[in-house]
């Protein structure tokens, strides 16, 4: 495969109106960066399941936030035309036990992790936990609004993340030398029960709001019931699964690694999110 030499330093952000694609678009071009902000409704239009559209989101990239679809089908054709068109540094956002879940669960984050590493250019993996803004921006919003947050976790806590210190990390790595082949677990200061979180939730909102444990079947049940389709009930009870095991439960070190102080904590992500009217 030939390669064309790129004198830009244009950032392509795919991904970019979701929660850690804008914050990253934010950190950047607050650091002065020429970004390009992609996806099917963002500046520059963007679709895993269009590939006319891959061409003039490419064009002029040097650098790639890569957040792949569910599907894994176009993530290697897309990684290797990037490349083509003269991509040399991907950052890929991928999971926290990505290596700890069964195989065939989050195939798209799989099949990112293993296209960047095949794809000859210069590559970094992230591997965050759950998002502190899933509560109020997430899967997760509306059942907290309503006063219930039912989900298949034991007593297993999560050290949740704060998706602004992924931003951060992310555009460190897409900027900076010296991350090629690296893997970097990206967790919160400390590790939370989810019933605790739903407290600090509830204390900062003002209203009753309360934790409820489902075992794994009444979850799955409550998805299926809810359209969720099949593929991604598969996912998330494997996630659910590796979190009860304790794999994903202790605070990692990445966002101290990679910007040399520690990473923002859920009572201070809980009291902005109320004030900001999150679960009014």
């Amino acid at each position: 495969m030939t390669t064309t030499p790129k004198t830009s330093d244009e950032i392509l952000v795919l991904g970019a109106t979701g929660k850690t694609g804008r914050r990253l678009v934010d950190v950047l071009r607050k650091q002065g960066r020429t970004v390009r902000a992609a996806s099917r409704s963002g500046e520059v239009r963007f679709d895993w399941h269009d590939r006319e559209t891959w061409p003039a989101a490419l064009e002029g990239a040097a650098a790639v936030y890569l957040v792949a679809p569910d599907d894994p089908a176009p993530v290697r054709p897309f990684v290797e035309q990037a490349v083509e068109a003269g991509v040399r540094r991907f950052v890929a956002l991928s999971g926290r036990g990505m290596d700890r879940i069964p195989e065939g669960a989050f195939a798209g984050m799989a099949a990112a992790e293993e296209a960047v590493r095949d794809c000859g250019v210069e590559w970094t993996v992230i591997r965050p936990n759950n998002f502190q803004q899933n509560f109020g921006e997430g899967d997760w919003l509306d059942p907290v609004r309503a006063g219930r947050l039912a989900l298949p976790i034991g007593s297993a806590p999560e050290p949740f993340i704060d998706a602004r210190d992924i931003a951060e990390v992310a555009a460190v790595l897409l900027t900076s030398d010296g991350h090629h082949g690296q893997v970097y677990d990206l967790s919160g200061p400390e590790a939370l029960t989810f019933g605790a979180a739903v407290e600090t939730i509830a204390a900062a909102a003002g209203r009753p709001i309360r934790y409820e444990e489902l075992v794994p079947e009444e979850y799955r049940a409550e998805l299926r019931a809810g359209g969720v389709p099949e593929e991604v009930v598969g996912d998330l009870d494997a996630m659910f699964a590796a979190m009860r095991a304790g794999h994903l439960a202790e605070p990692a070190d990445g966002v101290r690694r990679v910007l040399g102080r520690e990473p923002a904590g859920f009572g201070a992500y809980a009291a902005r999110a109320a004030a900001a009217g999150a679960w009014s």
